[in-house]
């Protein structure tokens, strides 16, 4: 499964890889996160580009700071354009707390249930994680 890391995330993403490996999940589930710079979006990006990117390509996005204000805000455009099909956002609930040891595993072990179990999570919009 592809994560598609929003830019306030990208040094966490090396953090999971690492929490994925230590743990013997990254040899038993195919995870990779892929920044905005590695396909190509800007930081600037609006949040229908992202979540339009990320459907496109299958993948789900990961964040901490996309809002849910305004029409084009990304709670807006999962409102208009979420399908039975459509990957979930991950978004953290506490960018705070990801400097905890804790916090970051919970978050890794998360992130492999629903990619475990991505057909039912499929369509639901938005999950707050851990």
């Amino acid at each position: 499964m592809n994560f598609l890391v929003d830019y306030n995330l990208d040094g966490y993403a090396l953090v999971f890889l690492g929490i994925l490996t230590k743990t013997g999940w990254f040899e038993l589930v195919s995870i990779r996160f892929v920044t905005f710079r590695e396909v190509g979006l800007s930081m600037e990006s609006s949040d229908r580009v992202v979540w339009r990117y990320a459907q496109e390509n299958q993948m789900m996005i990961l964040t901490a700071n996309r809002n849910m204000k305004g029409e084009d805000s990304l709670e807006q455009i999962i409102r208009q354009e979420n399908t039975a099909h459509s990957f979930p956002v991950l978004t953290i609930g506490s960018l705070d707390r990801l400097d905890e040891a804790d916090y970051r595993e919970r978050c890794v072990e998360r992130i492999i249930e629903i990619v475990l179990d991505i057909d039912n999570y499929k369509g639901v919009g938005r999950l707050f994680i851990p």
